[in-house]
């Protein structure tokens, strides 16, 4: 009999990190992408205010606004457009953007593919392309038959200290290890964030609630 309740605590330690992940998953991608959106405020007024860049940050605006007011369909078709035809910080913009409404949309597919491309995109800096890879193993989470070893191999490299977004990618890489019920290295990759002083307040919270979960029973 008491192996039948640990059993049944075990299913409902799962089943409340599945759901603090999802429950605060979309907001650490809205968050990623804001992040993006101020690297590239910062650099686009240190650019030359050229006749593209402004039309450029004028078309930008207007997916945007589409985007806040839920018409995310036109807002998609603009800025992959803009993506596509402007070489402009708002152009790279556009496209995380356009793949974030994708993953939004429940297209994780579509997601996973428009961030890899970003990934591989050598014209983009460093800590963009980590960006795109790890919001790409974030979306490929969420596709039947995951492949877990694979996406923890894409993000382990994210997850160095010196990875610009190594905090995100060791609570993904200890969510992957929680579901492939390596709980020790769950709790690893959980005690490098929450030991870290340099870990945003909000990760080190959730990292301390999700290090709850996967206690020694």
């Amino acid at each position: 009999m008491a192996d039948i309740f640990r059993e049944i605590d075990e299913e409902l330690r799962q089943e409340r990190a599945e759901k603090l992940w999802r429950r605060y998953g979309k907001y650490v991608i809205g968050g990623a992408v804001a992040v993006v959106l101020a690297i590239a405020g910062y650099t686009g007024w240190q650019e030359y205010r050229t006749d593209q860049q402004l039309e450029a940050g004028a078309r930008f605006a207007v997916a945007k606004a589409l985007a806040d007011e839920g018409k995310t369909g036109d807002a998609e078709a603009l800025f992959v457009a803009l993506g596509a035809e402007s070489g402009t910080t708002y152009g790279v913009l556009a496209r995380f953007h356009a793949a974030a409404l994708r993953a939004s949309g429940g297209d994780a597919a579509g997601a996973v593919e428009a961030f890899r491309a970003l990934a591989a995109d050598g014209g983009l800096d460093r800590p963009m392309r980590d960006l795109a890879t790890l919001l790409a193993a974030q979306n490929a989470l969420d596709a039947p038959g995951a492949d877990l070893r694979q996406i923890a191999s894409e993000l382990a490299p994210l997850a160095g200290d010196d990875g610009a977004w190594r905090h995100l990618a060791l609570e993904t890489l200890a969510l992957i290890e929680r579901r492939g019920g390596d709980t020790e290295r769950a709790r690893t990759h959980l005690r490098r964030i929450v030991d870290d002083a340099a870990a945003p307040a909000n990760v080190r919270l959730r990292a301390t609630q999700m290090l709850r979960m996967v206690a020694d029973r």
